[in-house]
């Protein structure tokens, strides 16, 4: 589908156009208050200042998307696939608007209360019950969908324990080493490690919106696989998550960076460098996962390592609390809100 017959479709049909401008705004929002976790330790550590750190992160979300999606788009495969929508495009595209205001409306309390929660569960779970409340036989696919909770369990998991991992190997590399020599070295590694979780954001979450536009374009009867996805379409999602990260995120660095743990150079490192790994995995093997997750969990096993206390388990709680609140309660925002909709547009 080229640029110019989306642009047509668009300015032809007032929902295609909601549709669309409601999938750019989670895009948006995605960058806003999800993005800000990949650099958290980053500016935790000092290793860079707030500012800096977020233009880092939008140069990498925008080069993360670019670059990974022309040589695998499975992670947006897994997403155009995972629910079924009605063969009515109008009942479709109402179902599909529904599941974006949803999503913006729980990311944007997200970000008000300063919780980071996840951007990509709270799509998978908005637009899965969206799905739901057009009634359709086998609008679930189950075989699908067991790789959306494969990845919720594994990036929880590896997380935890790379990280764990990664802070033991830290210490012990540098059991000899001069403290100053140390230090340089670890804030170097933590600008990289920082820039390459940015890197796999852009990746994961950007081939997750590409698969909501190729829904909306489906939805529109412009079907068009997944594996030929325009480069139209790749530099427009690149752009706005770019964006987003770009003029957000303070909240999300402090919860996350400063107040659940306060992390010391090696731990950073170990925490992004765990993270990275657990992203790559799954990016590769198309199981799309939250960064949020990854990120937080990685976190909490680099300053177990060290000490169980050290970790603020009470800051922990409240994360893991409203990531468990995000798949239900999305859910239903956007089963009632398609309700809703497909019964006022009846």
């Amino acid at each position: 589908m080229s640029f110019s017959s989306w642009i047509e479709g668009v300015v032809s049909s007032p929902i295609l156009l909601l549709l669309t401008l409601l999938t750019l705004g989670v895009i948006f929002v995605n960058g806003w208050t999800d993005a800000p976790n990949a650099i958290a330790s980053c500016v935790a550590t000092r290793a860079l200042s707030p500012r800096t750190a977020i233009g880092m992160a939008a140069v990498c979300n925008f080069l993360g998307l670019i670059l990974t999606v022309s040589v695998n788009s499975a992670v947006t495969d897994t997403v155009f696939t995972m629910v079924k929508f009605s063969d009515n495009e109008k009942e479709s595209q109402i179902a599909l608007c529904a599941a974006m205001a949803a999503i913006v409306l729980w990311a944007c309390a997200a970000w008000y209360f300063g919780i980071p929660t996840s951007e990509s569960h709270a799509l998978i779970a908005g637009i899965t019950g969206a799905a739901l409340a057009l009634g359709e036989e086998g609008g679930m696919r189950f075989s699908v969908w067991s790789r959306v909770l494969f990845g919720l369990a594994f990036s929880v998991i590896s997380g935890f324990c790379l990280g764990w991992i990664c802070v033991k190997i830290i210490l012990k590399l540098a059991k000899n080493a001069k403290r100053d020599a140390a230090k340089r070295v670890l804030r170097r590694l933590q600008i990289l490690s920082g820039a390459a979780n940015a890197f796999l954001h852009g990746s994961q979450d950007g081939q997750k919106f590409i698969g909501v536009l190729l829904l909306s374009v489906a939805a529109a009867k412009h079907a068009s696989p997944p594996d030929t996805i325009p480069f139209w379409m790749i530099l427009l999602c690149s752009v706005v998550l770019s964006l987003g990260t770009a003029l957000g995120g303070n909240r999300i660095i402090r919860a996350v960076g400063m107040k659940m743990l306060r992390l010391e150079d090696y731990q950073g490192v170990a925490a992004d460098a765990a993270a990275a790994i657990g992203l790559g995995i799954c990016t590769v093997y198309g199981l799309p996962v939250s960064t949020t997750h990854a990120k937080t969990t990685a976190i909490m096993g680099a300053g177990a390592a060290t000490r169980i206390r050290a970790v603020n388990w009470s800051v922990a709680k409240q994360m893991v609390l409203a990531w468990g609140l995000t798949f239900p309660g999305c859910g239903l925002m956007g089963f009632l809100a398609a309700r809703l909709g497909l019964t006022l547009c009846a």
